[in-house]
């Protein structure tokens, strides 16, 4: 059970389980079987949450709280912990149905995060929280200390909800418009309209949330081109 391939990715998360099933337990997609990780997903999404903020709360001493959710939120999405299972290996590592394995399933952002989640979740069962703590801070603790919280911009969804809100205007609507390519490598275009204005633009992106943040992104430069004094939206 504690294979070479294992006894690798233990080294690279700077723990060696006691339970070495536990991680085989967290690196199994429901595809593969009844024993799938997804109750380990959800105690870990409750760990590395607790974990980070523990290591922002230490670097930004200075960050309100709102600040200190932005960068939070960065770094516990989805992207962020497919970049950082992809630095542990964990395609070459997950088990899962062969159908899933040839459909890509080993490289989908959304189940490299969830398998990432899923091995905080086991380190936390075999060892508790200090040694949970320490795979976050492996993982995220360069990254925190290299930044500043002020370069954590608010995305475009949330920027374009405020901008809204601030007119009492209903919050966007986002539907899928297109999905390109295959299950693997899709590409999503997604619009956000403002029934309100009569205004709608469109985005494209590797997920369905990327393209929406694009759109929004589209959308609310037009907002703002058009507030400006002379633009139809002041008129």
């Amino acid at each position: 059970m504690n294979s070479p391939a294992l006894q690798a990715l233990q080294r690279r998360l700077g723990h060696s389980f006691a339970r070495p099933a536990l991680l085989v337990h967290a690196l199994t997609h429901r595809s593969f079987g009844a024993e799938h990780n997804e109750r380990l997903e959800f105690l870990g999404d409750a760990v590395l949450n607790l974990g980070v903020s523990a290591l922002l709360y230490e670097r930004f001493g200075g960050s309100d709280e709102g600040d200190l959710t932005r960068v939070r939120a960065h770094l516990v999405r989805e992207d962020s912990l497919h970049r950082a299972a992809l630095a542990l290996g964990l395609p070459e590592v997950l088990r899962m149905s062969e159908g899933e394995l040839r459909g890509g399933g080993a490289q989908r952002a959304s189940i490299l995060a969830d398998a990432l989640e899923a091995i905080v979740g086991a380190v936390f069962v075999d060892g508790g929280y200090a040694p949970a703590q320490a795979v976050v801070q492996r993982l995220f603790g360069d990254v925190i200390q290299a930044t500043e919280a002020d370069s954590w911009a608010k995305d475009a969804k949330t920027e374009l909800q405020e901008w809204l809100q601030a007119r009492r205007l209903a919050v966007p609507a986002y539907r899928i418009v297109a999905t390109r390519g295959q299950a693997h490598a899709q590409t999503f275009e997604v619009e956000c309209a403002v029934p309100a204005l009569a205004l709608a633009e469109r985005g494209e992106g590797r997920s369905r949330r990327i393209a929406e943040q694009e759109a929004a992104r589209c959308l609310l430069e037009v907002l703002r081109a058009s507030d400006r004094p002379g633009g139809p939206l002041r008129s």
